[in-house]
């Protein structure tokens, strides 16, 4: 299997717009957290496309399909005007 980061990496910036992402939160039916007895799980409701690009074909590999977590101290940085030391360049 390819690296998933260089996959992703590589598609954001050459084919952004062949690039689904959708909120967790939006498509969460069901889910719990972890206990002695089971681990965590989320059941989710998703796109028929995105089942079957996950199951792929008979003869090959389906989509890349990843869970990716953007820590929210991130995603607040990307709104901020202030460029802090290591995020030049």
């Amino acid at each position: 299997m390819q690296n998933p980061l260089k996959a992703l990496t590589f598609a954001l910036e050459k084919y952004p717009q062949k690039v689904a992402m959708i909120p967790i939160r939006e498509v969460v039916l069901e889910s719990a957290r972890q206990n002695d007895k089971r681990p965590a799980w989320v059941k989710l409701a998703v796109p028929d496309e995105v089942v079957k690009g996950l199951k792929g074909s008979r003869t090959g590999e389906g989509d890349l399909v990843m869970l990716v977590m953007v820590p929210k101290e991130v995603s607040e940085r990307s709104e901020s005007l202030i460029v802090l030391p290591g995020e030049v360049g």
